[in-house]
Order: structure tokens, then C-alpha cells, then sequence
């Protein structure tokens, strides 16, 4: 007899979604008063990205958002994740908006609603405007106070008719990439200037979901989307210990101390204490971080694995997975190794480690027991290619979903309030530093003529939302 598999399938309400961001996606970047932000300016820079390639058109959504929106539907999705272009709305990062800007957001809100598929927007994903950039970005406070009156407007303006809401995504790689190992916008090299930004950014999510909350129906969710990954140690040597505590730190607690718990690590300002003062911290402003949530989104791709240096590591590269830099993201960090996690690898290099997610959902549920989670980002790049009748077979994108799904559903088993799943990403698009040579999407793009394909695990995870169980794991 075959041996008999029990079904994997989700609560009623579970949430089954996709995920994109503006400037992966949307192109025109000149179009309706939108001004560069600071991926326009990094991309644009001989030597930042893959073969100098940027996001001018991406995948054309600004005019082809329709198209997609009915692709959703088709594939019975029953709700999208999407960024807010900060200098489409505000192009200066001051001042009135640009109501043409926010016009196109208007459309696309009405579009997803009239297929009955619920938007939630991300009002920043990584594309500041360039001019803040030009008066000190992140790194400065006022950044923070403009973000609170960019959410005002934004929430005044859609807050009607978008119930869930999130402030920013993964302000660890806004911070850190961005600012320490430069291989993200700005493409700066600090490693104090990387610290401020993570507080400022901190201060930004405070601010931010006040200023939401100041113009919105109460019936509204605020959250935040963070990349937090597991950190294990090597071993169980103190020292590797003793590493794996200082990683963590600098992947999750810098953000959701502050955020879920009112106050940085000690031990994590203790450890940078010879790069930072921390006196950029003012009084009232952790009260201003530490603002209630109604969920929180986590974002999940690989755990990292570390030990404590050893000499031998000093001349050594670090197996970070956060892209080819002489210079480190992760501050006072010299005495740790990074080592290649083991397992099957995505084209990103990152391994696949199901577990990871599991474990990282029970630690959340632990760490605020009575917040609801969303995985607001998890997926895989492959080489994805068309066969000769047209179609794009990934089945090894559906073993993926297949183990991180059936990962969500037993922390839910565990008693954790996980809510839903957007499948990152929808569409094939510009995967920042990489260029457009890594494919995450669900849906295939041909890049020279912008045609979509569902690749057939558009047709599994499109199945699995709309019966709420996952699928037979064939292509």
C-alpha cells in the first residue's frame, strides 16, 4: 500500500498573498512629477549593480498594473503586499504631496479591491529620496521626522480604504547595506553612520505609525516587516556562543528590542561602544519607538551560522551572504565568522533551511505573545527559463513553498498566531544590486518584451490559496 501523506492545510482566515516593491516594479521613473531616489543614483553609478542595470523601466507595472492585479485574481490570491515610491508621492521628501503620485496608488487600490484581494502597503521599502540622502539620510534625525509627515500624507490619502498598513521593510539591510558594506543605496561605508541610521530608522517606525494612526480609521493595522534570522552558533563553545549572542544583536535586536521591548540590547551597546556613543539616542525617544503593534511581519530566506574568530579567519572572506564588499555590515563584528550554512542552495546562495522559519516564528511568539505574525517575504530565486511550448516549469520553487508552508503550519500546530503568507515575489523584477539576473517571481517576465508567464508555481501556490491546503508537490 502507498504510503498514506496527511494533508498540509490552513485555518479559514489564513491570509494567502504575494509581495512586490515600487522600485523592483514600477518603473517610470520620470512620469507624473516622481524625482530619483536613492536607487536611481546608486543604480545608475558605473559599478553598483550587475551589467549597470536599474529599475527606469523594471517590469513597467505603473502601466501595466492592471494586467497584474488580474493575474492575482486569476491565480485566486486573496491579497497583495506593495510599496509606496516615497518620491512619487513627496518627490523633495518635503512639503504637499503630488497628487498625481498618489493617483496612481489610488487606481491600483480600487483595482485590487474591485477583485476583491486586500491591499496592505509598505511605506518604505529602501527608495529614499534622493535629496534626503543629499541632507544626510538615515544617519540624521530629521530623515525620521520627514518619514512621520510622508506617512500623514499617505495614510490621510488611501488610509480609507487599506486596512493593513506597514511602516518599513527590513530596516537591518536599509541600515546596514545602505550604510556599512555599502552594496546597497547609498552605497556608504560607516560603520558608525550604519548604527544611527538602525536608531533613526527605529525612531522612523515610532514616529510613522503615530502619524498613521493620527489619520486612519482605529480599525486599521499598524505592523513592521523585519528580516530577523536565526543566528546559531557553531558549537557549543562559549566563545561561539558568545558570537552568536553578538550577531544577534545586530540582526534582530537593534530593531525589535527597541520596537517590541522599549530599549536596546545592553550587550549590543556594550559591543559597539568603541564605534557609537549612542548619544544620537534623546530622551523619549524609545517610548516614541515602542509604539503598540497590531502585527508584525517577518521576513525569512536563510539562518546564519557563526563562531567566534579564530586566527586563522583573519585573512579570510566572510561567508555573510550579504553580497561581495570589502567592507563588513555587521559593526564591531571583527572577532566573529561567518560560515556557509549547510543544505541545498537558491541561486542567491542562500540555503534552504525550512526550520529556520519555524524556529524563527516560535521565538517571535515568545518574544510578544499576543501579536499576530505575518510572513510578509519568503521565496526563492532560480534560473527559471521558458520550454519550447512557451511555459516555466520550477518545481524546485515549489519544494520550496512546499517546506516553508508546511514550516508555517506546524508553528501554528505549536500555538503560534501566524495570520498569513505573501509569497515573495509576484512578478520576476530587478533584484537590486543583482540586477535582473535573479529571478524570485511566481510570475516569469521576458525582460525584452515585458510579457508574463505564471510558471507553474504560480499554479501551485494559486491552488493552495484557494483551497487552503498545499498541493501534491508534482509540477
Amino acid at each position: 500500500m502507498p504510503e498514506q501523506v496527511t494533508p498540509v492545510t490552513f485555518p479559514p482566515t489564513f491570509l494567502w498573498g504575494s509581495a512586490t516593491s515600487a522600485y523592483q516594479i514600477e518603473g517610470a521613473v520620470r512620469e507624473d512629477g516622481r524625482t530619483p531616489s536613492i536607487w536611481d543614483t546608486f543604480s545608475h553609478t558605473p559599478g553598483k549593480t550587475a551589467g549597470g542595470e536599474h529599475g527606469d523601466i523594471a517590469v513597467d507595472h505603473y502601466h501595466r498594473y492592471r494586467e497584474d492585479v488580474a493575474l492575482m485574481a486569476e491565480l485566486g490570491l486573496g491579497a497583495y503586499r506593495f510599496s509606496i515610491s516615497w518620491s512619487r508621492v513627496q518627490p523633495t521628501g518635503r512639503g504637499p504631496a503630488v497628487q498625481r503620485g498618489l493617483d496612481f496608488y489610488r487606481r491600483l487600490v480600487d483595482e485590487l479591491l474591485a477583485h476583491d484581494i486586500k491591499p496592505a502597503i509598505t511605506l518604505y521599502h529602501w527608495d529614499l529620496p534622493q535629496e534626503l540622502e543629499d541632507a544626510g539620510g538615515w544617519p540624521e534625525r530629521d530623515t525620521a521626522l520627514r518619514f512621520a509627515e510622508y506617512a500623514r500624507i499617505v495614510g490621510d490619502a488611501l488610509g480609507d480604504r487599506v486596512e493593513n498598513w506597514i511602516t518599513l521593510n527590513e530596516p537591518w539591510c536599509s541600515a546596514f547595506l545602505g550604510y556599512g558594506s555599502g552594496v546597497h543605496a547609498p552605497g556608504r561605508t560607516d560603520a558608525a553612520a550604519s548604527l544611527r541610521a538602525a536608531h533613526h530608522l527605529n525612531l522612523a517606525h515610532g514616529l510613522g505609525a503615530s502619524a498613521l494612526r493620527s489619520v486612519m480609521p482605529a480599525r486599521n493595522s499598524v505592523a513592521v516587516s523585519l528580516n530577523s534570522c536565526p543566528v546559531r552558533p557553531l558549537s557549543q563553545d562559549p566563545a561561539d556562543l558568545a558570537a552568536a549572542r553578538k550577531i544577534d544583536d545586530l540582526a534582530n535586536g537593534v530593531f525589535h528590542g527597541p520596537m517590541l521591548h522599549g530599549a536596546y540590547p545592553e550587550t549590543l551597546l556594550s559591543a559597539t561602544s568603541s564605534i557609537t556613543d549612542w548619544s544620537y539616542v534623546q530622551d523619549g525617544d524609545l517610548e516614541k519607538i515602542n509604539q503598540p503593534l497590531d502585527a508584525l511581519g517577518l521576513n525569512y530566506y536563510t539562518p546564519t551560522l557563526v563562531s567566534a574568530a579564530s586566527p586563522a579567519d583573519a585573512s579570510g572572506p566572510r561567508s555573510d551572504g550579504h553580497g561581495a564588499s570589502s567592507y563588513s555590515p555587521w559593526p564591531a563584528a571583527d572577532d566573529v565568522t561567518f560560515h556557509l550554512t549547510p543544505g541545498d542552495r537558491t541561486e542567491m546562495g542562500w540555503s534552504i533551511d525550512p526550520t529556520g522559519l519555524h524556529e524563527l516564528i516560535m521565538r517571535y511568539t515568545r518574544e510578544a505573545p499576543n501579536l499576530p505574525l505575518y510572513i510578509t517575504e519568503n521565496g526563492a530565486a532560480y534560473d527559471d527559463k521558458p520550454d519550447a511550448d512557451g511555459r516555466v516549469h520550477d518545481p524546485e520553487r515549489i519544494a520550496y513553498l512546499h517546506g516553508h508552508l508546511s514550516a508555517v503550519r506546524r508553528a501554528i500546530t505549536d500555538g503560534a498566531d501566524v495570520r498569513g503568507y505573501y509569497l515573495w515575489s509576484l512578478l520576476d523584477n530587478f533584484e537590486w544590486a543583482y540586477g535582473y539576473g535573479k529571478r524570485f517571481g511566481a510570475v516569469y517576465v521576458d525582460y525584452a518584451t515585458l510579457e508574463r508567464t505564471p510558471k507553474s508555481s504560480a499554479h501551485w501556490y494559486g491552488r493552495a490559496a484557494r483551497t487552503g491546503e498545499l498541493p501534491p508537490l508534482q509540477d
